[in-house]
């Protein structure tokens, strides 16, 4: 089995990049796609961690992009992710991505929940911060008692103190992983919660611009939504992907290569899409 679709510390996950390897290893995959939110930072300690072991690493990304006022995620799946044109793009998304945190930091200080971007870096080295960050570092400090009420009542999307940060489009990030020899795979579409038509719009239109994959396997999937998105890759020529969406502690329900309980992403999955 693989696994196609995780996260670790250098973005919302809680296992360390060598950590998330470690536990691939133990759950005898034969590969793991190692995806974080728009940043590479992880995958140079996940390959030294691999190193001399039998699994296969696949380096990753996953984009959040903007279709139609809609959040659509894309992930690139073995991106060369020292490619200097590939760096450059990402450095410049990241550094919007800072602009955005540190006005959501003045709007939590006014509120009386004081933080600054510069400990929020300090407190998680090495991570693109996220709202996720944001929600652990307001439950460490005390200021709230759940994880869940920093998004229902500061950070969440209609939340006082949410900012809406600059966003490339799916294709723009289509073209991107292409332009880092790539596999470009829309994650989760069911997610979306799109109408069937729009869907079906959205996956026409993200064919026609390089889209390669689709994941058709996916941890919160039934049986109906499996076969509807089976059903748009054949009909769009798009071959299947799939993963947990692994972020350990944040997503305590979801697990490494088997999602919650009964994800089966086989062998053929990622040769398919590699080859």
């Amino acid at each position: 089995m693989v696994d196609l679709h995780t996260h670790t510390t250098a973005s919302d996950g809680t296992f360390s990049p060598s950590e998330l390897v470690s536990y691939a290893i133990e759950k005898k995959l034969s590969a793991l796609a190692i995806t974080d939110h728009d940043t590479i930072a992880g995958l140079k300690e996940a390959f030294a961690a691999a190193s001399g072991s039998n699994l296969e690493l696949i380096p990753g990304i996953e984009f959040s992009t903007e279709y139609k006022g809609k959040d659509i995620h894309i992930v690139g799946l073995n991106i060369d992710y020292d490619n200097p044109f590939f760096v450059e793009k990402l450095e410049r998304f990241i550094d919007s991505r800072d602009v955005r945190n540190e006005k959501m930091c003045h709007l939590l200080t006014e509120k009386g929940l004081p933080v600054t971007l510069d400990e929020l870096k300090k407190r998680f080295p090495d991570s693109v911060i996220t709202r996720a960050h944001f929600a652990r570092y307001l439950l460490e400090q005390g200021y709230i008692s759940q994880l869940e009420t920093a998004f229902t009542k500061y950070i969440g999307d209609n939340g006082p103190c949410y900012v809406a940060r600059e966003k490339i489009n799916p294709v723009q990030a289509i073209r991107l992983i292409l332009e880092a020899g790539g596999i470009p795979v829309l994650a989760h579409p069911i997610l979306y919660k799109l109408p069937t038509k729009e869907l079906e719009e959205l996956v026409a239109y993200l064919s026609k611009n390089g889209l390669i994959g689709i994941e058709a396997i996916y941890s919160t999937y039934n049986r109906a939504d499996e076969a509807c998105i089976r059903q748009l890759a054949k009909k769009y020529n798009l071959h299947i992907s799939g993963g947990s969406d692994f972020h350990g502690k944040n997503k305590p329900y979801i697990d490494l290569g088997v999602g919650r309980g009964n994800l089966k992403v086989p062998d053929e999955v990622w040769a398919n899409l590699r080859q």
